[in-house]
């Protein structure tokens, strides 16, 4: 109940604000385990990536988050499962999969962390790990704008057709050529767009 307010008022509040511009919905299968890959610029991604679309997105957040008595039981309440950073974590690795076994979204950000310049870095391979493990496809997206929230920019969120991983899931090559493979597609999805204007 909590995640559907939440949802309802993050919508109102970017479409209001922030003239929500949502693309590619239908690229997100409407049943299944399903990776929602996007890039990272802002605390507001999340919401952001999350709340237009039909099906509840299930997110990794720093294990700080849950500390705060409220907060923590709200992002829970969101579908939030902690993961430690700076270190490798299997507890976290092994939430995500156990999300995707039971046929959901789960959001991930393949940076691991928030951009401080706007720009796209480098992928993490813990994408092309989980989706190898999983065999989830992985959805590619782009959001546009939210590193500029405070200058009520209009966002964008670019939504691209599903990839998978094809290969030896215990080659670590392949699994990192494919979490960078995840962020090209959502780097030309921004470059798309550009074209567009």
């Amino acid at each position: 109940m909590l995640y559907s307010l939440m949802k309802f008022l993050f919508s109102v509040f970017f479409t209001v604000f922030f003239r929500a511009d949502i693309r590619g919905r239908e690229n997100i299968p409407k049943d299944g385990p399903v990776i929602l890959a996007a890039n990272h610029m802002s605390n507001f991604d999340p919401p952001f990536l999350a709340c237009f679309l039909e099906r509840p997105v299930c997110y990794m957040a720093k294990l700080e988050l849950f500390e705060h008595p409220v907060f923590g039981l709200a992002i829970r309440a969101c579908h939030a499962f902690p993961v430690k950073r700076g270190a490798a974590d299997r507890g976290a690795i092994k939430a995500a999969i156990q999300v995707l076994k039971s046929g959901k979204v789960l959001g991930l950000f393949p940076e691991g962390t928030r951009s401080r310049t706007g720009k796209m870095g480098k992928a993490e391979a813990g994408i092309g790990l989980i989706a190898a493990m999983t065999g989830a496809p992985v959805v590619p997206a782009c959001i546009i704008g939210t590193d500029r929230i405070g200058r009520f920019p209009k966002l964008r969120l670019l939504i691209g057709k599903p990839i998978h991983f094809e290969g030896n899931r215990k080659d670590k090559d392949m699994l990192a050529a494919f979490s960078q493979s995840v962020m090209t597609h959502v780097i030309a999805l921004k470059e798309g767009a550009a074209f567009k204007k």
